[in-house]
């Protein structure tokens, strides 16, 4: 078993006001952390894996498909892969969740 402790885990801002960690990573499997300002967003991007996730605390606004979809606390959500999606934080609370991506998304290059 590999753990992977919170202590550990640095966080990247990935775009403005955009904060993500890496967690565990497995064969088949990855997990990130995710903390999004107030008034901030992740522009739309698609990647080939598939995306499942949970908020934490505070509501997202996805934009997939041109549709909107407000997810909030304990909400779970899945993103297939290749689809593409944005996120936006429009409230006055930090947005908090983890992601699972299958395959993994280890480390990936935040600028693509």
């Amino acid at each position: 078993m590999d753990v992977a402790p919170d202590a550990d885990v640095r966080a990247v801002e990935a775009v403005d006001g955009a904060f993500l960690s890496q967690g565990a990573v497995g064969d088949e499997t990855s997990i990130q952390r995710f903390e999004i300002e107030p008034g901030e967003g992740v522009p739309e991007h698609d990647h080939p894996h598939e995306q499942i996730g949970v908020i934490t605390a505070g509501r997202l606004t996805f934009l997939v498909d041109g549709e909107e979809r407000v997810v909030g606390p304990d909400d779970t959500y899945v993103i297939p892969g290749g689809e593409p999606h944005a996120a936006e934080n429009r409230t006055d609370e930090p947005v908090v969740g983890f992601d699972v991506f299958a395959p993994p998304r280890a480390n990936p290059d935040w600028g693509e």
